[in-house]
């Protein structure tokens, strides 16, 4: 996929867990793993805001474009 999610790379510059965040945003430890994991194929926008608010961080922090075929040369 397109799209890699660097959640995981926000929520450890903002030195918060996984059971925090969750608590937070009010999403399951799972659902919120998937997310973590880069293993979501979809994420709504109110999550994708209550996540924002919760980091401190824009969504651009989180998500990030990049070339499939640049990064099958890369990875």
């Amino acid at each position: 996929m397109g799209i890699r999610i660097n959640l995981d790379v926000v929520m450890a510059q903002r030195k918060k867990g996984l059971t925090e965040l969750a608590g937070e945003i009010d999403l399951t430890l799972a659902n919120l793993s998937i997310l973590k994991n880069n293993k979501a194929k979809a994420i709504r926008f109110s999550t994708l805001e209550s996540i924002c608010k919760a980091l401190n961080c824009q969504p651009g922090d989180i998500l990030e474009y990049v070339d499939e075929s640049e990064d099958e040369k890369h990875g």
